[in-house]
């Protein structure tokens, strides 16, 4: 306590005396005091009205009324005011008496240190005890006026702590068909959404909770309602205090469907199979077509068709109108495990065609093992009918030695049927590109395509940033490569690299990325620059000290490179990258090992290599968001890499579902389109557009 807040004191007290020595006594001390005198129980009430009394002081000998008496009168006005009471001498029966009648303490009127002791505690007491009932007070306001807003919302809102509903409104009642609020109140928020969803939610909600998740983010989770009845809902959360804790709060905007107009309803309807909900043959031929004369922006279109093994025996032991419901289950499956960019559609039958878009053909394939394992394991039902069933897929991914759709999906339909003649339950890559001999002519184009652009410079760096989950301290970016033409259009490494690899070229492109990340450090700001080396850098001895002279002529700072290598490329030469990696971390590379994962959580390699980063293979993201089986494989990674020290970074990260499962997970880094498309840097102009190898021998016949 002391002089800069000012105490109001009320003095009962016949003696005039006694109202200047405990002023005087308190403004000795520090305090400074503003006594009221009150010689009489009538100008009490009046002082109490008219002031913001903080402390009665009571002379018991030389005022009219009694302990009980004033504390009964005070208490008419404010309760939390005390009661000191005074009196020429003090001992342990009169105090307990003073106390007993309502009195906070009794105090001698000699004892003037112990007075100001008293007064100092009373007030230090009064005044956290205000400050809490005003919080108390603010909170509960605030509550209110949190359950106000969410009433007048048309949205549905939730309040989430600890995994459990603890306010919501109305219209989330409404939505999730509850009947009253109470009846939401305490229950799990994973009650309401169907189980594929959890991981994303948990993920979601630790996110909200620690300021990890951005408002603009949008989860998709399926509710758990009545069966069939609702499609996804878009769930957005923010954090908020509530009730003295951090909550989530959780905004959904029902869909408006009486925006769309019926007959585009019924329009769309008709260009859908009925069982499938996929689109009919016609409509996904047409659809495949337009989509396949535009490349993806990264990584390229891979086709896969999918048949259900021995449905003719389902058929006889299901039915045949029952084993119509098997198929639209099946369906149901893939598309579950569908990107929104991918298409699919009943391509004849009980065989079912998508088109999908993915970083590699072996990617597709990788999609279509997880397929065809989750199908095996789960047993289809129709009434009290049940019974297993496997299927197999064909996967092809998109060349130009393809002269038309017809060869493309013929080739991706004898990839189906190889699968089938060995036994079926498998996912079989097209080797049809490998073996064609159209695939050398092609080459030969490309060669010569390559080394021009070699010898003119005319590659371009594209960036792709890597972001922090855990935190966002270190600015990281992905480098990649783009071939530019002669008239300044990209063209994307899914087109070139491949004949690039085949033809023993990868080194120089492998260089020349090193000099344009030099380049590109000298005019950024990043801290870490992930640049990939092919097997050919890697069994090439001279790497590390062609590095190193760079290095040194550029004066670069070598701790802002990580050089990544594909863990299929370091297993397989595992002495070499072993060489390779010691004399780059002599230089202070860093080193990343890229697409880790995919067949089994191999730790022995990362004991060999002790790499600082793995990356998490993008096949794995496929189906991340609803595999439980897949959520426990990549845990373990994270787990076995914290072990190590290891930073993890997960590949291609394709929506905010994914995100999700990822934070829940305890991945640190993320790459993908959900963080950022690729953006190209050191090219004088971009036109957005990309080309082929068809429109470079259409540009280079007609100059």
């Amino acid at each position: 306590m002391n002089g800069s807040h000012s105490i109001s004191i009320a003095v009962l007290t016949e003696n005039q005396n006694d109202v200047e020595l405990i002023n005087s006594t308190l403004r000795g001390a520090g305090h400074a005091a503003h006594c009221h005198w009150i010689d009489a129980p009538a100008r009490l009430a009046d002082t109490l009205d008219e002031h913001r009394v903080e402390l009665i002081i009571l002379n018991t000998e030389a005022y009219r009324e009694s302990i009980r008496q004033v504390v009964k009168q005070k208490d008419q006005y404010d309760p939390e005011v005390p009661v000191i009471a005074l009196k020429d001498d003090v001992n342990e029966i009169a105090m307990h008496d003073a106390m007993r009648s309502g009195a906070v303490d009794l105090v001698s009127l000699g004892m003037k240190k112990r007075l100001t002791a008293v007064v100092s505690r009373e007030l230090r007491a009064l005044r956290a005890e205000r400050a809490l009932n005003s919080t108390i007070m603010s909170a509960s306001s605030y509550k209110q006026q949190v359950r106000e807003l969410m009433q007048a919302s048309n949205a549905a809102i939730a309040l989430v702590q600890e995994g459990i509903i603890v306010e919501a409104n109305n219209a989330w009642v409404r939505l999730f068909k509850s009947a009253s609020i109470e009846e939401v109140a305490g229950m799990p928020l994973m009650d309401s959404f169907d189980t594929e969803n959890h991981a994303a939610l948990k993920g979601a909600l630790i996110a909200t909770i620690q300021g990890k998740w951005q408002p603009r983010e949008k989860l998709l989770a399926k509710p758990q309602i009545d069966a069939g009845e609702s499609g996804p809902l878009e769930l957005r959360f923010s954090r908020i205090d509530y009730d003295g804790a951090p909550c989530a709060q959780i905004c959904i905007v029902p869909p408006d469907k009486s925006s769309q107009e019926p007959t585009k309803l019924v329009h769309d309807a008709l260009k859908r199979d009925p069982t499938t909900l996929f689109f009919h043959r016609a409509q996904f031929l047409e659809r495949l077509a337009k989509r396949l004369k535009k490349k993806p922006k990264s990584g390229l279109h891979v086709l896969a068709y999918i048949k259900i093994d021995n449905f003719k025996t389902i058929r006889e032991k299901i039915g045949f109108i029952d084993s119509e419901e098997v198929l639209a289950q099946f369906s149901e499956i893939v598309r579950k495990r569908m990107h929104p960019r991918d298409v699919a559609g009943r391509f004849e039958g009980t065989s079912l065609m998508v088109l999908l878009e993915r970083g590699s053909a072996r990617d597709g394939q990788v999609w279509g093992q997880q397929l065809a394992k989750l199908v095996s394991q789960r047993p289809f039902e129709v009434g009290d009918k049940s019974t297993p069933l496997t299927c197999t897929v064909g996967i092809c991914g998109m060349s130009d030695i393809f002269g038309s759709l017809e060869e493309f999906i013929a080739a991706t339909v004898a990839a189906q049927e190889k699968g089938r003649a060995a036994g079926g339950n498998t996912a079989v890559l097209s080797e049809q590109a490998d073996e064609d001999t159209k695939q050398r002519e092609f080459d030969a184009i490309w060669v010569r395509h390559l080394r021009s652009a070699l010898m003119d410079n005319r590659f371009g760096l594209a960036q792709l940033p890597i972001a922090g989950l855990r935190s966002d301290s270190v600015e990281m970016f992905d480098l990649l490569v783009r071939m530019i033409d002669e008239q300044g259009k990209s063209v994307l490494p899914s087109e070139f690299l491949p004949a690039a690899e085949r033809n023993n070229m990868m080194k120089n492109i492998d260089r020349w990325m090193i000099k344009a990340a030099i380049d590109f450090c000298a005019d950024n700001e990043a801290d870490r620059v992930f640049v990939r080396l092919s097997r050919q850098s890697v069994v090439d001895g001279s790497t590390a000290a062609w590095m190193e002279q760079e290095f040194e002529k550029h004066k670069f700072d070598s701790s802002r490179l990580v050089a990544q290598i594909p863990e299929k490329d370091a297993a397989r030469h595992i002495k070499q990258t072993q060489a390779l990696v010691g004399a780059l971390r002599k230089l202070g590379v860093g080193f990343a090992l890229e697409h880790y994962g995919i067949d089994q959580e191999k730790f022995q390699i990362l004991d060999m290599l002790k790499p600082d980063y793995v990356k998490i293979d993008g096949a794995l993201m496929h189906s991340l968001m609803t595999d439980n089986e897949l959520q426990d494989k990549v845990r373990r990674i994270v787990h076995g890499a914290q072990e190590r020290d290891i930073r993890t970074i997960a590949e291609r990260v394709e929506n905010a579902n994914a995100m999700a499962v990822l934070f829940q997970l305890g991945i640190d880094f993320m790459q993908g389109h959900y963080v950022h498309e690729p953006e190209v840097v050191l090219e004088d102009t971009d036109s957005g557009e990309y080309n082929t190898l068809a429109s470079l021998q259409a540009a280079a016949s007609g100059s």
